[in-house]
C-alpha cells in the first residue's frame, strides 16, 4: 500500500514543477517586456499625444515609465488675412521664455509613435532648420 501511494503522488510532482516552470517563464518574459522600450531606426519620430498635439523629436524611452523627446519640433499653422491661404510652419522648441531643451512626455498621454521618414516634408524641413542656425 505503500508503494501504490509513492507511485501516484510521482505523477503529481511532476505536473507541479512542470505548473511551476511555465509560470516562472511566463513571469520572466512579461518582466523582460514590461521593462524594455521601443528604440527607432530612424533619426525623427512623430509623437501624437492625447490632445491632438504633435511633436517632432529624438525620441528615447518608448515604452519605459519616463519617455523624451529631444530636438523638438512641432508645426504652426498660419493664416494669411490677405489671401486667406494657411501655410504651415516648423518650429524648434527652445525659443519659448524657459528655453526648454527637452520634453518628457507622460506616457499615459501618448497615443502613438512614428517614425518620420528620411525623404518626408518634415525630414527635409527639419534639416532646412538646422542649416539655418
Amino acid at each position: 500500500m505503500t508503494n501504490n501511494r509513492i507511485g501516484g503522488l510521482i505523477p503529481v510532482v511532476w505536473l507541479v514543477a512542470g505548473i511551476l516552470v511555465v509560470i516562472a517563464a511566463a513571469w520572466t518574459i512579461v518582466g523582460s517586456v514590461r521593462g524594455s522600450s521601443v528604440h527607432f531606426p530612424t533619426r525623427y519620430e512623430a509623437v501624437v499625444l492625447m490632445n491632438g498635439a504633435v511633436y517632432f523629436g529624438r525620441f528615447q524611452g518608448y515604452g519605459g515609465p519616463h519617455p523624451v523627446l529631444m530636438d523638438v519640433y512641432y508645426i504652426v499653422s498660419q493664416q494669411d488675412p490677405t489671401t486667406k491661404e494657411v501655410k504651415n510652419i516648423l518650429v524648434k522648441r527652445g525659443k519659448e521664455l524657459h528655453e526648454p531643451d527637452r520634453m518628457y512626455v507622460n506616457p499615459a498621454q501618448i497615443l502613438f509613435v512614428e517614425p518620420v521618414g528620411p525623404n518626408s516634408k518634415v525630414a527635409q524641413l527639419i534639416a532646412q532648420a538646422q542649416g539655418n542656425h
